[in-house]
């Protein structure tokens, strides 16, 4: 549902309380989850999985051949999808669901569903090398498309929300894996979240030249036109609210699932001092 391929889910912690009395229906926020793509969106969260050990200096093979079965079971499809809909039943109204859904169901809208989810699911390294020459060729034809992409991003969910949201993955997770026993360091949490912020620009410049890079090529075979009509629906005020609940959503699922990778990984080896 975001041209944005995951790293870490670019949101701010769920806020956003409405009375189950306003609240959609569970079958309609599954029929819309299905038409928006966001239950790809929501699968795509496995692939996130390998950062794990990388933010312990390690590498998946450390943690031997369970690792895959692990990863799995904790980022399980049927389970990210039901707790999706736990949250969607108390947070999503109707009149987001609708106003989102109308246009998603669209044929512009299913095109992009379309693009959307092959993207989501493809995190190789031929389509991230596509996607860097589409941007030198964009960029050599003065295409609109690069500004309509950096327009896009700040539609739906600002750069420096994405930091607060990667800071905050990362801290709960070196927290869980120290508890753990996972690392033998003795973080304070306030302490490694200022560390991890000491980053922010770094990591603001190379998240605007990744976003950028990964819609050049999930968009490859739309015009200019149809960015501009997709920006437009990006810009109503009532789809912006959409992506913040859904962004929000994608936030909580990561951070649980990571605290639940952090408290088992241990178990993988138990006796390996690492």
């Amino acid at each position: 549902m975001s041209f944005l391929k995951h790293v870490f889910a670019g949101a701010v912690a769920l806020t956003v309380s409405l009375s189950p009395a306003f609240a959609a229906d569970r079958g309609k926020i599954a029929a819309f989850m299905q038409v928006t793509g966001f239950d790809v969106a929501l699968d795509s969260l496995r692939l996130s999985a390998g950062q794990a050990p990388m933010l312990l200096g390690l590498s998946e093979d450390n943690f031997g051949e369970d690792w895959t079965r692990l990863a799995d079971e904790i980022f399980e499809s049927g389970g990210l999808r039901s707790d999706a809909l736990d949250i969607l039943e108390q947070t999503m109204d109707d009149e987001m669901l609708n106003h989102a859904a109308a246009f998603y169901a669209s044929e512009l809208g299913q095109r992009l569903v379309e693009a959307e989810n092959a993207a989501h699911m493809d995190d190789s390294y031929e389509s991230s090398a596509l996607g860097e020459e589409l941007v030198a060729e964009l960029l050599e034809t003065d295409s609109p498309k690069i500004q309509y992409f950096r327009d896009m991003s700040r539609a739906i969910g600002s750069i420096e929300n994405s930091i607060r949201s990667v800071t905050e993955v990362q801290v709960r997770f070196l927290m869980a894996a120290q508890g753990a026993g996972l690392t033998d360091s003795d973080w304070e949490e306030d302490e490694l979240r200022a560390v991890l912020l000491s980053r922010a620009d770094e990591w603001a410049q190379a998240m605007v030249i990744s976003g950028i890079t990964n819609a050049a090529f999930t968009y490859r075979d739309f015009s200019d036109q149809d960015m501009s009509d997709y920006l437009d629906a990006l810009r109503e005020p009532l789809m912006q609210k959409v992506y913040e609940l859904m962004n929000a959503v994608q936030f909580q699922l990561q951070v649980q699932r990571f605290e639940e990778l952090a408290a088992r990984m241990v178990d993988l080896y138990p006796e390996q001092d690492i």
